[in-house]
């Protein structure tokens, strides 16, 4: 079994490795909680890298969004090539959750829509993980939802073998219970054909299918191929196929279910009547009793995560009743790493809050629910971890923050600090500024920057108040744009490419300038109102907010404000610490700090390939036979399908806009021929 083999051309420098060698060390010696303490710029990744390579545990790194842990996905895969750098978020592009509002008597449908490409990397990640030590999944707090019992969800792997005595039918039936579905047409991932004593299966998590080739009962051959064109590929001596859903279970544990469930929907029918809620008692015996004939005949009902408790056999019965609110704790991801794992959680600060508040929300939903006659109450049961649950799931961890918050600092056994920046950037210059006449101040500053080719960010309170002033700014004559949440996430990446490259000057935002964005341009962070204490003027807002000056050798931070509120004063004395450690490290060795000189293709350069592949086509598009745009939109279809399994989905989206297109002007050339 291979190791974690960290490949880069980068070397650790600064407090790097002084930071690896004390985390490493307490990892080695069972310390439970540490932090690593990094300022913006400093290498957290490769440091994390370097953890990984030396403990050689399976590894899960938690980031607070879908955007930043495909990030974090792309950057481990690069360093770990050979290994398996997992990505597990939620499967749903759009999910709607039932719900109901008693206010208004409205009754909300669960309504969703599940990315494929999503759903094949998270069974990806379960079957890595239980295959290989060399694990490294990176994902979103999803991961703390209800997922299969993973000893149900190894137990139904069927391995075969060459040479193996098998019969051919109850193969079939174990592939089925395995949530596989026969399609002797259309081989695609979760399916199979079955041709004479052929067998053909596309794994769930895996693009390439399997044949496996009877001679009576005996498995005689097993070849990997591709299931588009049938191409033999390779020859196994064996292989396992696992489950295609998460959620799986035997036809026997649901009929245990079923029966269960019908108790416990008696007993809640008895609990209501008793209760004078005669409307509820007949809304939840119809429904509770059209899920149950569904699982009896179908073994699947909608909505069967409500029923999870039941299917997983987790509840109890107490003398001689049911136990109405099971109260066990789901199945998780964490249930699928061995004891020993290592995770960190990045970007703390917003990660754990977010973990320890998606517990109640949801139970508030189901509850309202269950009082209304929509659900029985074991549904409260299908919900995310509360947080004593996730701590306990907990093995080791490693908060990576540039600002922990209180949690962190309260539990972690040691706070290792990482302030030196490989560039050797110091953390900016700060200074307060009265709010009387700031609009002014800010002007001349933005032309001051503007005329040595710097870039400056404005943070505001507001929405209103960024176009407002961003209009302003017009005005005068700034070449300037504002940024918040109502503007699209690839509109957002080109306001932000379009300010590296100078078509803008000045960006106007709220909170949105403040982790994960790279702007080595940038020079001048301008906070207008900081003394309004609040989220968005917070200790850690500000510091982070702060940082966007950091990888400019010129970084400076001006806070409009006509008081030093607490907050600003723990930001400032803060960042002066972290500068003055810097310093002294830099004068020690010779250091000059060097603003970042990076590319600007480096953050749309999925987008500007696909945009000269684009242009290309349309040139050649009428010169083009019909069988050649048939096989430019194969291509499109293998490049965007490449590039989503590489996690760079701008990229996959441009290509499969422009597949669309090119199908579009197929569709219609059809359409004239037979007109």
């Amino acid at each position: 079994m291979p190791d974690f083999q960290l490949v880069s051309d980068f070397q650790m420098t600064g407090d790097q490795p002084g930071a690896v060698q004390k985390l490493v060390k307490a990892v080695n010696e069972g310390v439970a909680r540490q932090t690593l303490l990094g300022v913006t710029g400093s290498g957290k990744t490769f440091t994390m890298a370097n953890i990984v390579q030396q403990v050689q545990r399976p590894t899960l790194v938690l980031a607070h969004n879908k955007t930043l842990a495909a990030q974090l996905a792309s950057e481990f895969k690069e360093f770990f090539p050979h290994n398996a750098v997992e990505y597990f978020v939620s499967y749903y592009d759009y999910y709607q959750p039932e719900a109901y509002v008693p206010q208004s008597d409205t009754y909300v449908e669960k309504d969703a829509s599940v990315n494929e490409e999503l759903d094949k990397l998270r069974l990806s990640a379960t079957t890595s993980l239980l295959t290989r030590r060399d694990v490294l999944i990176v994902a979103s707090v999803s991961c703390i939802y209800g997922l299969g019992d993973p000893s149900d969800y190894f137990s139904l792997v069927a391995k075969v073998s060459v040479g193996e005595i098998r019969n051919r039918s109850s193969l079939l039936r174990q592939l089925v219970d395995m949530q596989y579905e026969r399609n002797d047409f259309d081989l695609a991932r979760g399916k199979f054909r079955v041709r004479g004593d052929t067998l053909e299966i596309v794994p769930a998590y895996e693009e390439l299918a399997v044949r496996i080739q009877f001679f009576g009962d005996e498995i005689e051959k097993i070849t990997e191929i591709d299931p588009l064109t049938g191409e033999m590929l390779a020859q196994r001596q064996e292989t396992m196929i696992f489950p295609a859903k998460h959620f799986v279970t035997t036809q026997e544990r649901v009929d245990l279910a079923v029966k269960d469930i019908e108790i416990e929907r008696d007993e809640r029918l008895i609990d209501l009547r008793g209760q004078g809620k005669i409307l509820e008692a007949a809304r939840l015996e119809s429904r509770t009793s059209y899920d149950l004939e569904m699982l009896r005949e179908a073994g699947f009902c909608h909505g069967v995560e409500n029923y999870s408790c039941h299917l997983a056999r987790r509840h109890s019965h107490k003398d001689g009743k049911f136990a109405v609110s099971c109260g066990s704790t789901p199945y998780t991801l964490l249930d699928y790493f061995p004891e020993d794992y290592l995770m960190f959680i990045d970007e703390s600060h917003m990660t754990l809050p977010q973990v320890r508040g998606m517990y109640h929300g949801d139970v508030a939903r189901k509850t309202t629910l269950v009082d209304f006659g929509f659900r029985l109450p074991s549904a409260v049961d299908n919900r995310p971890l509360n947080f004593g649950e996730f701590e306990q799931r907990v093995n080791q961890v490693v908060f990576v923050s540039a600002t922990p918050g209180p949690y962190e600092m309260e539990h972690s056994a040691a706070i290792v600090e990482q302030v030196i920046r490989p560039t050797g950037l110091l953390d900016p210059t700060v200074e307060v500024k009265p709010t009387t006449g700031q609009i002014d101040d800010l002007l001349h500053q933005i032309r001051l920057r503007v005329n040595n080719g710097q870039r400056v960010l404005v943070t505001t309170l507001t929405k209103r108040m960024s176009e407002e002033l961003a209009d302003y700014l017009s005005e005068m004559g700034v070449r300037n744009t504002y940024l918040h949440s109502d503007i699209d996430t690839l509109n957002r990446i080109e306001i932000l490419r379009d300010l590296r490259l100078g078509v803008y000057d000045v960006i106007v935002g709220i909170n949105l300038l403040r982790e994960g964005l790279d702007l080595p341009e940038v020079s001048l962070v301008a906070i207008l109102d900081a003394d309004k204490e609040g989220y968005l003027r917070s200790t850690t807002a500000l510091v982070q907010t702060m940082g966007r000056a950091a990888r400019h050798s010129e970084g400076h931070v001006i806070m409009y404000a006509d008081r030093v509120t607490d907050s600003m004063k723990r930001a400032i004395d803060e960042t002066s610490r972290r500068r003055e450690i810097q310093d002294i490290f830099n004068r020690e060795h010779g250091i000059e700090p060097k603003s970042i000189q990076k590319a600007v293709h480096d953050i749309t350069e999925g987008i500007k390939m696909v945009a000269e592949t684009k242009a290309s086509y349309q040139v050649a598009r009428q010169e083009m036979s019909r069988d050649d745009m048939f096989r430019v939109v194969k291509d499109l279809e293998f490049q965007m399908k490449d590039a989503a399994r590489n996690l760079e989905f701008e990229k996959a989206a441009a290509l499969r806009d422009e597949m669309l297109e090119l199908r579009k002007l197929l569709a219609l050339e059809e359409k004239t021929l037979r007109g």
